[in-house]
């Protein structure tokens, strides 16, 4: 490749930006913990983690499966990745009938 040779660009060459780094560096803890108390995006969120659970998906194996053109339009029409909710419905008609069976 011959022509105009590649140049790097320093990140402040590439995004001059005007984020006020020194301005909030600035900042005294008291002024940080106002402005934090004063912004509506920075509400605490109440999530219980208590419970959570780390869950590992089984491999997945490919399937050829008729679907009703109806069922399988609908998932399609919710966008791309349209497989893995197919599956988290089976997925959760399979817990219901082995927790019934149990």
């Amino acid at each position: 490749m011959r022509g105009k040779p590649t140049r790097r660009l320093l990140q402040p060459e590439r995004c001059p930006g005007a984020t006020g780094f020194d301005r909030i560096a600035a900042l005294s803890d008291a002024e940080m913990a106002d402005a934090v108390a004063r912004d509506p995006d920075a509400a605490p969120l109440d999530i219980d983690w208590s419970r959570a659970e780390v869950t590992v998906t089984p491999r997945k194996v490919p399937v050829s499966i008729r679907l009703d053109a109806d069922v399988l339009g609908y998932f399609k029409h919710q966008g791309a990745g349209y497989q893995s909710p197919i599956n988290a419905v089976l997925r959760s008609y399979v817990r219901a009938r082995t927790a019934r069976e149990g």
